[in-house]
């Protein structure tokens, strides 16, 4: 089992990149907080305020912010968040 990591994702259930986040994650034995932007007005908010992008998903690892399915800054982050 990886390391337990804070990690948060903001997505939307239209959202192949964010389907594709989560199930990258899953393989890799990672926990996250998943928070649906289409249910909640504030994680939407939320999502945009710490990325300063009205794109999703929205990935925060240990306060590092990746914006959309990017698997090498995804990787490097998992890697350095200790």
């Amino acid at each position: 089992m990886a390391d337990q990591k804070q990690i948060i994702i903001y997505g939307a259930g239209w959202c192949s990149p964010c389907h594709v986040t989560k199930q990258y994650l899953d393989q890799k034995g990672f926990k996250y907080e998943y928070r649906d932007i289409d249910s909640n007005r504030e994680w939407l908010e939320e999502s945009v305020k710490k990325s300063g992008a009205n794109s999703i998903p929205v990935i925060d690892i240990e306060g590092e912010i990746i914006i959309g399915f990017d698997r090498p800054r995804i990787d490097a982050a998992l890697a350095s968040a200790a």
